[in-house]
C-alpha cells in the first residue's frame, strides 16, 4: 500500500474500533502504528485486539506496529457522601488519609508517601486543572488547602503537583500485572507513563523482553531537567500534551513541543506528538480550524507521529478522523514551506561510516531527483539514520524480520516490506529495482539510491550507496 507522506499516523483502539472489520479500514484510511490504552479496557479484550490488529497485518501485507500504553500512578481523591460537593474561591479545604467519605470541607487523598514532598505553597491542581488549591500547611496525615480556583469537584478526580518531583517508582501493582500479560502478546512498544529520569527507562527495560521498545512519555515537567539521560535510555519519546498543559503553565507547552522534536531528531529516536489533536471530531463528522492548524503544525516541525486517541477509541467516527488526518499531512507535506524547515532543521551527522553513508545516499538522490531511497536493513539502524535526515524521498526498507519492520513503523519517511529472498548484492539490487517499480515508486528509467551493509544480513554494517536505475 503506497503511501505518499512521511509522518506517521497512531491510532488509539477502543470500543468503537476493536471490530477487524474497522480496523482494516483504518488502516486502509491510513494507520501506520495502533496504540492499546491500558488503562483502560482488560487482558482479554486487549488480547483480542492484538490478534486482530495481526490478522489484519496479514491480509494486507502491510507490516503495523503496536503501542501498549502502561497506566502508571495516578493519583486521585476518595469519594463523597453525596458524590459531588461545590468548592468557591476563598474556601478552606483539607486532603487527608481518612477512609470517611468527603464532605465541602474535606476529601480523601490516600497517598500518604507523597505528603512529605509537599510544601508550603504548593498548588494542588484537581480534576484535569479545574480546581486549583493553594498548601497552607501540611500535618502527618493531611494537607490544609484554601481554594483558588472553585468548581464542582465529584468522587475519584485525579490530582497534579505541577513542579514537585516525587521519589516514586513509575510502575504500579497494575502496571507490574499487566506486563505479565504483555509480555505474551505480538507488540512492538510499550509506552511508560510518569517517567521522570532515566532510572526509570531502566527500571520497566529490567522488567520485559528485549524485543520491546520503550516509549517515554513526557508528562511530567521534572522530565525536562533530564531528557538527554532519558532519550539515550529510551528509543522514542511521547509529547504527552495534555498532561503536560496541567502540570505546567499552559503557555509553554508549543515550545516544549519544539524542543522535545529537535532533541529527539538530534539523537535519531522517535518522537510522538499526542492528546487532543482532532478533539472534536469525537463527536463532529469535521474539525475545527485551530485542530487542522495544531496537526499541520506538528508535521511542520518534522514529529515521526501524530497520534489520535479519544478520537479514533471511543469517537463517533474513527474512519472520517483519520482520512481526515491523512490529508492534513499530504497536504502540508506537499507545500513548498515544508520542505524548506525540513531542509533548513537537519541534525548534523555522526562521524561514523554509516552516517556518512547515509549523507552520500540523501545527496546523490537530491542531485539525481531519484523517486526513492531504498536500504537493505537487519536490525533497523540503517533506515532509522535515513530517517534521522529527513531526506525529500520515500525511504523503502526490506528487511528479512518481521520484528524489524514493526520497529520501523514509526519512523519518519521509513516504509517498511518484508523479504523473502537471498542472495549476492547483486542479486538484492534487482529485487529492490522490481519492488520499486511493481509498488509504484519508480519506473523504468528512474534512478533509485540504494543503502545497505556488504556482507548482507549483519546488523551495524552500512558500508555502501548505489545507484540502480530501473531498466
Amino acid at each position: 500500500m503506497l503511501r505518499t507522506r512521511s509522518t506517521k499516523i497512531i491510532a488509539t483502539v477502543g470500543y468503537a474500533s476493536q471490530d477487524m472489520g474497522i480496523l482494516k479500514k483504518l488502516v486502509l484510511a491510513g494507520v501506520d502504528v495502533f496504540r492499546l490504552n491500558f488503562s483502560h479496557g482488560d487482558h482479554t479484550t486487549h488480547t483480542q485486539v492484538v490478534e486482530k490488529i495481526r490478522i489484519v497485518e496479514k491480509e494486507l501485507a502491510f507490516p503495523l506496529g503496536i503501542i501498549v500504553d502502561l497506566q502508571g500512578p495516578k493519583l486521585r481523591i476518595g469519594k463523597f457522601a453525596s458524590s459531588s460537593v461545590r468548592l468557591e474561591e476563598g474556601d478552606a479545604f483539607t486532603l487527608d488519609l481518612s477512609s470517611e467519605l468527603g464532605t465541602k470541607e474535606r476529601v480523601t487523598f490516600p497517598h500518604a508517601s507523597l505528603y512529605p514532598y509537599i510544601k508550603p505553597g504548593s498548588i494542588l491542581l484537581l480534576d484535569d486543572g479545574n480546581i486549583r488549591l493553594h498548601v497552607n500547611a501540611i500535618h502527618e496525615d493531611r494537607l490544609l488547602t484554601q481554594v483558588i480556583s472553585g468548581g464542582t469537584l465529584s468522587d475519584n478526580k485525579g490530582v497534579n503537583l505541577p513542579h514537585l518531583s516525587f521519589p516514586i517508582s513509575p510502575l504500579t501493582d497494575k502496571d507490574r500485572a499487566d506486563l505479565k500479560c504483555i509480555e505474551k502478546l505480538d507488540i512492538d512498544f510499550i509506552a511508560l507513563s510518569f517517567v521522570q529520569k532515566a532510572e526509570d527507562i531502566r527500571e520497566l527495560r529490567a522488567l520485559i523482553p528485549p524485543k520491546f521498545r520503550i516509549l517515554a512519555k513526557i508528562e511530567k515537567p521534572m522530565a525536562l531537567n533530564h531528557l538527554d539521560a532519558i532519550l539515550q535510555e529510551a528509543d522514542g519519546l511521547m509529547v504527552a500534551r495534555g498532561d503536560l498543559g496541567i502540570e505546567m503553565d499552559v503557555e509553554h507547552v508549543p515550545s516544549t513541543q519544539k524542543r522535545l522534536i529537535e532533541l529527539s531528531k538530534k539523537y535519531g529516536k522517535t518522537v510522538i506528538v499526542a492528546t487532543q489533536m482532532l478533539e472534536s471530531m469525537i463527536s463532529s463528522p469535521t474539525p475545527t480550524r485551530a485542530e487542522v492548524s495544531d496537526v499541520a503544525n506538528a508535521v511542520y516541525e518534522t514529529a515521526d507521529c501524530v497520534m489520535l486517541s479519544a478520537e479514533s477509541a471511543v469517537g463517533q467516527h474513527p474512519i472520517k478522523v483519520v482520512e481526515m488526518m491523512n490529508r492534513i499531512i499530504e497536504t502540508t507535506e506537499k507545500d513548498g514551506h515544508y520542505q524548506k524547515i525540513v531542509a533548513s532543521t537537519r541534525p548534523l551527522p555522526y562521524a561514523t561510516i554509516a552516517d556518512a553513508i547515509t549523507l552520500a545516499a540523501k545527496q546523490v538522490a537530491d542531485t539525481l531527483n531519484a523517486p526513492i531511497i531504498a536500504t537493505f536493513t537487519a536490525s533497523g539502524g540503517t533506515a532509522i539514520r535515513a530517517s534521522r535526515q529527513r531526506p525529500l524521498h520515500p525511504i523503502l526498507s526490506l528487511t528479512r524480520d518481521i520484528t524489524t519492520a514493526r520497529l520501523l513503523t514509526l519512523y519518519w519517511g521509513v516504509y517498511p516490506y518484508i523479504i523473502h529472498e537471498e542472495g549476492n548484492l547483486r542479486l538484492m539490487i534487482n529485487v529492490i529495482a522490481a519492488l520499486c517499480e511493481k509498488e509504484g515508486y519508480a519506473k523504468k528509467g528512474d534512478p533509485i539510491v540504494i543503502t545497505g551493509g556488504d556482507p548482507m544480513g549483519e546488523a551495524g554494517k552500512t558500508n555502501f550507496v548505489h545507484v540502480k536505475v530501473i531498466d
